[in-house]
């Protein structure tokens, strides 16, 4: 899946504006002009289309989370680390955070776009990779993550 397409499926499951779009974009210090962020929300046979970075991707997912739990306040000594490159495994981690999912919320999600995982297969997307049990996250999981999530929230 391309982040563009990620983009859209988030905009459209979690009913986002324009202009929210634009003020979640801000709380993650990045900002974006109307006609920029219009841009990344067209389809790549549209004229007009820029391709979404991993970057602009991270800040907005980053700025989701902020946008629905509020500033993280950092302890004292405590580095802010960072979660490169991106990857299906990384929007998944970060969506559940923004959504404050537990992992029944993540499964019944799935299920609702007709797939099912265990329990055991869904922590392993979670892990930290080069684990012994981390479990990549194909384009399939994350797809039907995003189509199970507006199945819940617009239905």
């Amino acid at each position: 899946m391309t982040n563009n397409d990620i983009l859209r499926r988030l905009r459209y499951a979690l009913e986002i504006k324009d202009s929210k779009m634009i003020e979640i974009f801000k709380l993650s210090d990045h900002s974006i002009a109307k006609s920029d962020l219009i841009d990344l929300l067209k389809k790549e046979e549209e004229e007009g289309y820029v391709e979404c970075s991993d970057v602009v991707m991270e800040l907005f997912l980053d700025g989701l989370i902020i946008h629905k739990r509020g500033k993280r306040e950092m302890m004292p000594g405590q580095v802010e680390t960072q979660d490169s490159p991106l990857t299906n495994n990384v929007i998944l981690k970060k969506l559940r955070i923004a959504l404050k999912f537990r992992e029944d919320d993540m499964l019944s999600t799935l299920k609702l776009a007709g797939m099912s995982l265990s329990k055991s297969e869904l922590s392993a997307l979670f892990r930290k990779e080069g684990q012994r049990h981390y479990k990549e996250c194909g384009d399939q999981i994350l797809r039907n993550f995003l189509k199970g999530l507006t199945t819940r929230l617009r239905d």
